[in-house]
């Protein structure tokens, strides 16, 4: 299986964790690459980031147009009307750059999942099936589209995961972050939730906030 395409960014010095981060719908993987050096992690911490490209698809919701997509989205219902045989795909195809990192010397316990959108609905069904124990799941501006039918592995049991919200996200209702917070935690997982007053995006304080949380997960 070919590795998706992706944009990388080494630290100073061998990598020793890995950040891997999933764009949103009709970005691709240099969307967040700007947000690296804002982050304010320490150079001793030595972290490469993966940003890996969505596969081109028509999104039923956007008429059919092709465009980079993680999965199709059918109406705007966005916890129901998804395409899970595609999102599931997209978390083994991303769950292979995992390996591929552990494969370059970096224990998975040292790698998190980021995920953005239609990247955190990925990133929730990735870590939270994933066979190996990760340092953390970061969802910005998300929802849980598989809630229903995942089945968690115990390798993750009691994985740190944050979820960030923009309490004005037009996109994606932020009654939908915070659903998913009340879901994991039922779940038994330890969940940071935290609104910012923004939209469907990022905003400095919350860029901050993903550094400390990154370097807590990393160091």
């Amino acid at each position: 299986m070919a590795l998706l395409p992706r944009v990388e960014i080494e630290p100073d010095g061998p990598a020793t964790a890995t950040v891997i981060w999933l764009h949103g719908l009709g970005s691709n993987g240099h969307d967040f690459e700007p947000v690296v050096p804002m982050l304010g992690l320490a150079a001793d911490l030595r972290v490469r980031f993966v940003f890996p490209h969505a596969p081109m698809m028509p999104v039923t919701l956007n008429g059919g147009m092709v465009m980079p997509a993680w999965y199709d989205i059918r109406s705007g219902d966005l916890e129901r009307q998804v395409d899970q045989t595609q999102l599931i795909a997209s978390a083994t195809a991303v769950g292979e750059l995992i390996a591929f990192e552990a494969a370059r010397g970096i224990p998975t316990e040292k790698i998190v999942v980021v995920g953005f959108s239609q990247g955190g609905a990925v990133g929730y069904q990735l870590a939270l099936t994933y066979p190996r124990r990760l340092a953390g799941l970061l969802a910005l501006s998300t929802y849980f589209a598989t809630q229903r039918t995942l089945v968690p592995h115990p390798a993750n049991a009691g994985l740190q995961i944050a979820i960030h919200h923009g309490d004005a996200d037009p996109m994606v209702s932020v009654r939908k972050g915070k659903a998913a917070a009340q879901a994991l935690a039922v779940m038994g997982y330890p969940v940071e939730y935290k609104t910012y007053a923004m939209e469907h995006s990022v905003c400095p304080s919350q860029i901050r906030d993903i550094g400390a949380w990154l370097s807590a997960r990393l160091q």
